[in-house]
């Protein structure tokens, strides 16, 4: 069956699943595979639950009813995103960066939707699967379509814009994260600025963080608008309080977040400046980014019975966890300040270095109530000789709190999304 064919299936049945678990009557089940699954294997399971049609990849299918077999299932599913992608004939948004783009997302859509027919990434499926659905999701009455893409490995950002062919590009900043499948920060740029130039082939529009020298050689040769706190800046933007809630500067105007922490100043300052490029009214953006409220334990803040929590635990990189604990020392919220911290994953031969460079930073900034969760920050602390509670999973560390109860804090809680960090909050 030719792509068109499969693209008539799925105007007719425009919900795509690709999981049993999830099945909608009436859906198309993609038949994915990877290291630990076979889809095809649930192909007659998702016929059963109510799918219209299934595309599997495994010619002893070819017997179930309403079965469309095809060379390769995922191959299939991101040629049929990128052939109604170009249907939709829409402005597509696209952003990526190591800190901020789920946030930055977030908050951008908000802003635009004040004024047009807006649909978003949801979560973070931000990857090879996640980018296809997510256009894939998108209906023909869209006016905008915002699309964040991840990377974890040298090429990541080419391939999504190849699926997606964005008009507009955001890279939100450039730093040291997923080393083990970049190798070092020039690897993680070169894979990040992929989206440059995709937007800049296409004779597109950038938005430029001018904070970020990876990104300043863009302004000479490319459309684009600058944000960033220098006067040069076209959105210029500032600082007006963050204790803990950011207010921002701009124009003469103060825009008052539920956002914690000084670092989100570069997210307010794109979705600023998207909205601006695209006459979304002042008063419309500012009210956009007020009630925007963060979820999913990014910048949140939570006052228990006894203690204050800055939950920013939904993942975290050398680069993240370095603001985050930059910006918690200048709280004071609380009498006492308490860092839980757990292991940054994917950082390779760097790992232990970085985790070394983190504590280091805490201890610059006077903070030395430390709980630590995973091996590389324990065997960090042992290398600097530094005086920590160490655990080896974030349940030891819930055993230990409620043993001996922590109260009248200041408590933040970082580190990688497998390190579960948030389930401290159950005992804080």
């Amino acid at each position: 069956m030719e792509l068109k064919d499969i693209y008539a299936l799925y105007l007719q049945h425009p919900n795509v699943c690709t999981d049993t678990r999830t099945i909608s009557e009436g859906c198309m089940f993609f038949c994915l595979k990877g290291e630990n699954f076979d889809g095809n294997l649930f192909a007659d399971e998702a016929i059963e639950k109510g799918a219209a049609y299934v595309v599997s990849d495994n010619p002893d299918n070819a017997h179930i009813a309403n079965c469309v077999i095809v060379d390769n299932v995922l191959q299939t599913l991101q040629a049929l995103a990128m052939y109604h992608r170009r249907q939709l004939n829409v402005p597509i948004l696209s952003i990526t960066g190591t800190n901020g783009k789920t946030t930055t997302k977030e908050l951008v859509t908000a802003v635009l939707a004040r004024k047009y027919k807006v649909y978003a990434t949801k979560g973070n499926f931000n990857n090879q699967i996640g980018v296809p659905l997510t256009l894939l999701s998108f209906p023909t009455d869209i006016e905008i379509g915002v699309v964040e893409m991840g990377a974890s490995h040298k090429g990541d950002i080419a391939e999504l814009c190849a699926i997606a062919e964005p008009d507009f590009g955001i890279i939100t900043n450039i730093g040291r994260a997923h080393l083990e499948g970049f190798g070092d920060i020039e690897g993680v740029a070169h894979t990040k600025l992929e989206l440059f130039e995709s937007v800049h082939k296409k004779n597109g529009h950038l938005f430029i963080n001018t904070a970020n020298q990876w990104l300043a050689e863009y302004k000479n040769n490319t459309k684009h608008t600058t944000y960033g706190t220098t006067p040069d800046a076209t959105i210029e933007v500032h600082i007006a309080e963050s204790n803990p809630y950011l207010k921002v500067l701009f124009e003469g105007q103060t825009i008052s977040t539920r956002l914690v922490g000084e670092y989100n100043l570069e997210n307010v300052g794109a979705a600023i400046c998207v909205g601006k490029h695209f006459n979304v009214p002042f008063e419309d953006i500012k009210q956009a980014l007020e009630d925007y409220c963060p979820t999913n334990h990014r910048s949140q803040v939570m006052e228990t019975q006894t203690n204050t929590l800055i939950i920013d635990a939904y993942n975290a990189n050398p680069s993240s966890m370095k603001q985050a604990i930059i910006n918690f020392a200048k709280l004071t919220l609380q009498p006492t300040r308490v860092l839980m911290l757990g292991d940054m994953l994917e950082l390779g031969h760097s790992s232990i270095d970085e985790h070394v460079a983190i504590l280091q930073t805490a201890l610059q900034c006077g903070l030395s109530h430390l709980f630590l969760v995973g091996k590389e920050f324990s065997k960090a602390a042992e290398q600097l000789g530094v005086q920590a509670n160490c655990f080896a999973n974030v349940d030891e560390l819930k055993t230990y709190v409620e043993q001996h109860a922590i109260q009248h804090s200041l408590i933040l809680l970082k580190g990688s999304h497998s390190m579960h960090m948030e389930k401290m909050v159950e005992v804080l």
